[in-house]
Parts: structure tokens; sequence; C-alpha cells
């Protein structure tokens, strides 16, 4: 279990899908990083926060039929590699689709939901989830 000062750091990557950019090579990271690993080396490497795109299509995808004990009352359930439209693969959980439907090169989109929660009275964890785009 992450920390609780982790969980709020890492808030904005996961509702917005905040990563970051490297402001000399261009290259995108997500979730965040705080250096460039090619221009960090050379010692000009410039990062910067990034909104990755929300939209893009799924590059690969599998359907979950023995799920964990935290997911058994979703299953079965669609997970994805998603290639948004600026070129970053996000895995993601694919919902509110039909799991005969789903096909490689899909349009989705990013959506926040649920993820899950410490217990009935504990702290509700959201991130995001993607959906077939309309």
């Amino acid at each position: 279990m992450a920390s609780v000062a982790k969980e709020w750091r890492e808030i904005p990557g996961r509702y917005n899908l905040i990563g970051t950019k490297c402001g000399n090579c261009g290259k995108i990271f997500f979730p965040s990083r705080d250096f460039c690993p090619v221009c960090r080396r050379k010692g000009i490497g410039k990062i910067e926060k990034y909104k990755v795109a929300r939209t893009g299509e799924v590059y690969t995808f599998t359907v979950i039929y023995d799920a964990p004990d935290a997911n058994v009352r979703q299953k079965p359930y669609a997970a994805a590699m998603v290639r948004t439209d600026d070129g970053i693969l996000i895995s993601g959980q694919l919902v509110d689709v039909d799991l005969d439907k789903i096909e490689i090169g899909m349009r989705v989109r990013a959506v926040l939901r649920k993820l899950d929660s410490d217990g009935a009275s504990g702290v509700i964890h959201y991130g995001f989830k993607f959906v077939p785009e309309l």
C-alpha cells in the first residue's frame, strides 16, 4: 500500500493524465519523470509538465476471467494498452464496452472513475479508465 503523501502527489497525473515532456528532445513520459534519461547524460534536458491526450486507440488488449480478489466483482473485464493521439502507450481498464466487440485500433477516451477504496470508511481512490469514443 502506498503512503498517503505519495497518493496525494500522484493525484494530478492520475486524475488529469499529466506527464512530462523533455524541452530538449521532445520525448513525452507518463507517468511523469523528474529527468529525461537521454538528455540528462548530456546535461541539457529540461523537463516540463505535459497534458497527455485523453483520446487514442486500443494497441492491444486482454480479457481477464480469473481476477484477483480486489476485482472479483468486475470479472470478466478487459485491460488494454492504449496508444494516445500523442503517441504514449498507457495501460488501463476498458469499461462500458461489450467484451466481444473490442478490437485493436478501436477509438477510446480516458474518463475518471473509482478504482478502489480502503474499506467502507476509508479513502476512495480514483483514476482513469478507457471507454469507447462515440
